[in-house]
């Protein structure tokens, strides 16, 4: 009498045999995610995309002018199609637009340039500084507390004729009206007021680069400049990158400093915002909200062209993360 055998039972430690409930995490997580993140996507919905498709729309739209056939004053809205997008680029206003386009452009660039200088400057001041660390920082950082409209008031008072700019300068230059010296101003004002948020995106960024890398640089006889070069600028890359996206962004907005400074329909100084702003106060809101649409793409391309091309990808290391993760997830589950 042969006695049967039953197939041997799985070991209870082996992931083969046993039902694998590691598939199920990823989507878990995922399910997890979206309803979590369902409220801020209604927020973003309803705060960025309903406003961005009724520009859009209304962009298509022209205020109605003249009689109809019957005599009649036409009364409303008259669908234009693209024509308010044409009359940009190639109407009577082209020229005031390709001025406003230099205008913002060049202020970006500018600024741009000068507050990574001056941020980077200062944030190394209020890493390093010693005695009275929290009075250098608190001080540093009060330009950029201070409200735009109140810093364009401030700045106008020390740019006027006989203001305190003249007096330092011993001259009698006119900086708040038409002129490239109204352009020197408004970038003057503008990093002045930004610069301390660029030095406060690095300073966090300095902070958490550890000692040990600059002790092992001081041994092996790295000069100090070696030491930035080398050390504090590649490792500060990731938050001097984020600063620099979020303040071209800003700039390519740059509104309320020039408006209120220098003042409206000045040619040296106007800025795409000013413009699609006065078309609003006109009540011509088709040609108003074509040019805040064009401003609008000229923003995203910018933003896209930055993170493709420099790098500044915000959410490219989580991304690598969450793709490692799943590899040894998909690994431990085949082993």
């Amino acid at each position: 009498m042969t006695a049967t055998t039953s197939p041997p039972q799985a070991a209870a430690g082996d992931p083969k045999k046993q039902p694998s409930t590691a598939k199920s995490d990823p989507q878990k997580h995922g399910r997890l995610a979206l309803l979590l993140l369902t409220p801020t996507f209604l927020v973003l919905a309803l705060v960025i995309g309903y406003p961005l498709i009724a520009a859009i729309r209304e962009s298509l739209y022209q205020k109605a002018e003249g009689v109809d056939a019957d005599g009649f004053v036409i009364e409303g809205n008259q669908f234009v199609g693209i024509d308010n997008y044409t009359a940009i680029f190639t109407g009577d206003s082209a020229e005031r637009f390709w001025n406003a386009f230099f205008n913002t452009t060049f202020f970006t660039v500018t600024t741009l340039i000068l507050e990574i200088v001056i941020g980077v400057s200062m944030a190394l001041v209020m890493h390093h500084a010693l005695r009275g660390k929290g009075l250098v920082r608190a001080s540093i950082l009060v330009p950029w507390a201070i409200p735009t409209a109140v810093s364009a008031i401030m700045w106008q008072f020390i740019f006027t004729a006989d203001g305190v700019a003249n007096e330092v300068l011993s001259s009698q230059i006119l900086w708040t009206v038409e002129g490239f010296q109204a352009k020197i101003a408004v970038i003057i004002a503008d990093v002045w007021k930004t610069a301390p948020f660029v030095g406060l995106l690095v300073l966090a960024g300095l902070q958490i680069i550890p000692n040990d890398v600059y002790e092992a640089a001081r041994v092996d006889g790295a000069s100090a400049w070696k030491q930035f070069w080398r050390i504090t600028l590649p490792l500060v890359k990731p938050a001097l990158l984020v600063a620099i996206l979020f303040r071209g962004l800003d700039a390519l907005r740059m509104f309320d400093l020039p408006y209120v400074m220098i003042g409206q329909r000045k040619q040296s100084v106007e800025t795409l915002s000013m413009l699609a702003q006065e078309e609003a106060s006109q009540l011509r809101i088709g040609p108003a909200a074509a040019y805040a649409v064009v401003l609008f793409v000229y923003v995203s391309l910018v933003a896209y062209a930055f993170v493709k091309l420099l790098g500044a990808d915000v959410i490219g290391e989580a991304r690598v993360r969450a793709k490692e993760t799943k590899q040894r997830k998909a690994k431990a589950v085949t082993a």
